[in-house]
């Protein structure tokens, strides 16, 4: 819990009034002071336990205060500061809660110039109520509500991690952004519904049957218009400050008015019921995103994992997500293809579910996901229409690099942008080889990095490309370029890789070829579209196989889990380690084998120098494995793995940081890693001490790490955990119906 010795607050409205009741009943100042012109407010708090002592001056009320919360209308903000300047403290933290930021930043620079405070950290509560003033304030208005925080260049560290506490102890979410960012995002979600709300009850009142219409109004007008009852002199306020990003908001809301009315005019009913249901597709979207993604700015972060150390039992059948790499594809393919795909098994997951958004925003008429069930209206190889805006692929690597194909094709520009972590990862690997084929493509990040802008309309030629190191990512990424380019495109792979797209390209009708380590196709065929089944996700089904592997009795059978040949270093790794491991009933599903794989905890794995050729086909399973080495009898060394360096996180290091704080001896090397087992042959002990680990908002690295708690002697604390849901949203849920004891915080 933060702690002041003295709380200045400037108003003492609604939100002013509740934050000092939540400081109160936190017991988070020695001394909690305000000002305001009014008198009776003054005593009204007083007579409320809000604060010690109240002032008509702002100048009595900020002496050697240490937090001053600028609480008043945002145009009074300049006047209240060239005030109180010469009286702030030197590390005053100064804050404010206002609905517009722009304004706030520049009151603040017309009295401080260039040398802001460096606890000057503008703020805003997205909390309210139709009531205002001393009164209406509640200890529990922001419990559960955003609070958005807009450090500046100058905003000290200190006083950013000082404030996010004070809000987190109002039990509200702590976002931080820019202030530009701010004020075009609420301008859209907050003030344009305001604007709108006062202009349709001003509207209907002004009507001569008006009481008639709001007499029967239903409870969605009511709801609507509710918002027209704030403070009417508030928003007033507001509009002016934020006038340049609500105009854009108001243009933009009066052209889709009249789209909406002309198709209405004009009977257009295919049209218009195309519109609604994009419209209700996207709110679930986003909905089902927000309820399942912890909200990640600026690396603030709120969720982790606990492994709570007891004995394990982790026995069962299950049947884990769809694959994400088939589940990308599908939806890819089937956008570009000729009529409807239907993809059963898909994995409703955020990476996955950003892929399916962009090829929405791109025009494609996209049904569900509705328990796996996708249903795709291609349109065709020349059909995707320009996005209006970035397209945002959140966490997902494979969205970016094999989007980065198909855009390059297009007649349209187009941006693509990620997430924090994503925004991280190299991208001149998929970018170098569409230059060769003549795509004007940007990686406008640092260091090669998202965003990437690409020119649309160019002429696309075929390249024999050799791939320098063993992607997926990047030789599908060219393959999909070449399906428009002209002649022969073909990719040379170092070590045989996952085949997803060459297989799925064959499912819906395209030539490809496969000779050895070389791959080609011909530009200037047709997708057609098909039945897709989506198998059970093996990357996803490694964690249960390694979780099982190190536990003893454990018995545990994975459901047809996808066991295409490029995919099984796993399995193959865990029977080269002695895992007592047996894969039955194999089939074919939408083209793919699968099978189910069951595994018991019945021996000790030994450790062993990991096959460099089956590196490739265990890429993304091996921090898992890495855990099953730690607890192996003997050493165990990974070369030939360079590329997990370049993974959603460096995975190397950043499992060996893990490891080694959980009492692992392991080395990190440039292109793997060696681990030092500390298992014996018939001790099911403990492997692992407890400790706190930092997964780098990598869903592997989180859930590795929780595996290991099945053999730690004490908690297992991982923190940021929240992208676990971009591959694997049941994870904790069914790790716990087999044996984990995960308890998820934030």
């Amino acid at each position: 819990m933060p702690r002041f010795k003295k709380v200045a607050f400037i108003g003492l409205g609604l939100i002013g009034s509740s934050l000092a009741r939540v400081i109160q009943a936190r017991s988070l100042a020695d001394h909690v002071v305000a000002s305001t012109r009014s008198i009776q407010t003054l005593n009204d708090a007083k007579a409320l336990g809000l604060i010690h002592e109240g002032y008509s001056n702002p100048i009595d009320a900020v002496r050697d205060a240490d937090l001053v919360v600028l609480a008043l209308p945002v145009q009074a903000t300049e006047k209240v500061l060239v005030q109180i300047k010469p009286y702030l403290s030197k590390d005053v933290i100064l804050t404010d809660v206002g609905s517009t930021k722009g304004n706030v930043v520049r009151a603040a620079q017309a009295v401080f110039g260039s040398d802001l405070p460096i606890g000057f950290v503008p703020g805003h509560p997205i909390a309210g109520s139709e009531h205002t003033g001393v009164h209406a304030g509640k200890v529990d208005l922001f419990a559960h509500h955003k609070v958005i925080l807009t450090p500046l260049d100058s905003s000290a560290s200190w006083a950013v991690q000082k404030l996010t506490q004070l809000w987190q102890a109002a039990d509200a979410e702590v976002i931080c952004m820019g202030v530009d960012q701010h004020d075009e995002v609420l301008a859209h979600t907050s003030h344009l519904p305001h604007l709108m709300a006062f202009n349709l009850v001003e509207q209907l009142a002004s009507r001569q049957d008006n009481l008639d219409i709001f007499r029967y109004a239903a409870g969605g007008f009511r709801d609507f218009s509710r918002i027209a009852a704030s403070d009417p002199q508030m928003w007033h306020d507001i509009f002016f400050a934020n006038k340049t990003a609500i105009l854009s908001a108001v243009d933009g809301f009066e052209a889709q008015l009249k789209t909406i009315r002309h198709l209405i005019d004009t009977d257009n009913s295919q049209a218009l019921m195309g519109l609604l249901k994009n419209a209700q597709a996207a709110r679930q979207h986003f909905n089902y995103m927000l309820s399942k993604h912890t909200v990640m700015e600026k690396e603030q972060v709120t969720q982790k994992f606990t492994i709570l150390p007891q004995k394990h039992r982790f026995q069962g059948t299950f049947s884990v997500p769809g694959d994400k790499s088939v589940s990308h594809r599908s939806i890819m393919f089937g956008a570009i293809a000729e009529g409807t795909t239907h993809v059963t098994g898909f994995l409703e997951g955020e990476d996955a579910l950003a892929t399916l958004q962009a090829f929405k925003d791109m025009g494609v008429k996209i049904e569900g996901p509705n328990q796996g069930e996708v249903t795709i209206h291609g349109v065709g190889m020349s059909g995707l229409k320009p996005a209006g805006k970035p397209l945002d692929m959140g966490n997902s690597g494979t969205s970016i690099r094999l989007l980065s194909g198909i855009l390059s094709a297009q007649q349209f520009d187009s941006v693509m942008i990620g997430d924090a972590s994503l925004s991280k990862r190299p991208m001149e690997r998929i970018a170098k080889p569409l230059r060769l084929m003549g795509a004007q493509i940007q990686t406008t990040g640092e260091r090669g990095t998202p965003p990437i802008s690409l020119v649309g309309a160019q002429a696309l030629k075929g390249i024999h490309y050799d791939l320098p190191m063993a992607s997926a990512q990047v030789k599908s990424g060219i393959l999909l370029a070449g399906l428009w380019a002209e002649g022969e495109t073909s990719v040379t792979e170092p070590e045989p890789t996952r085949d997803h797209t060459e297989r799925m390209l064959r499912a819906f009708g395209y030539d490809v070829k496969t000779e050895g380590n070389r791959i080609s196709l011909i530009g200037g065929g047709r997708l057609v579209g098909t039945n897709i089944q989506v198998p059970s996700d093996i990357s996803s089904a490694a964690f249960f196989m390694v979780g099982a592997a190190i536990t003893e009795d454990s018995d545990i059978t994975l459901e047809a889990v996808g066991i295409n040949p490029t995919r099984t270093g796993v399995i193959e790794i865990l029977k080269h380690m002695g895992a007592d491991i047996a894969v039955a009933n194999e089939r074919i599903a939408g083209g793919e084998p699968i099978a189910d794989i069951r595994i018991r905890g019945t021996r000790t794995l030994r450790g062993i120098h990991i096959p460099e050729d089956q590196v490739p086909l265990a890429i993304d399973e091996f921090p898992a494995l890495f855990v099953a080495a730690s607890c192996a009898e003997g050493k165990t060394v990974l070369t030939g793995a360079a590329e997990l360096r370049v993974k959603e996180s460096d995975r190397i290091q950043v499992m060996v940081d893990g490891l080694q704080a959980m009492g692992i001896d392991c080395t990190a090397t440039p292109d793997g890693i060696i681990i030092e087992g500390k298992g014996k042959s018939g001790d099911w002990s403990p492997i692992f001490t407890g400790a706190d680990v930092e997964s780098h908002h990598d869903h592997r690295i989180a859930m590795s790490f929780s595996i290991a708690g099945l053999r730690a002697s004490d908690v297992v604390t991982i923190h940021g955990t929240e992208t676990v849901a971009t591959s694997f949203p049941t994870f904790t849920q069914l790790a716990n119906e087999a044996g984990l004891a995960i308890q998820t915080i934030g």
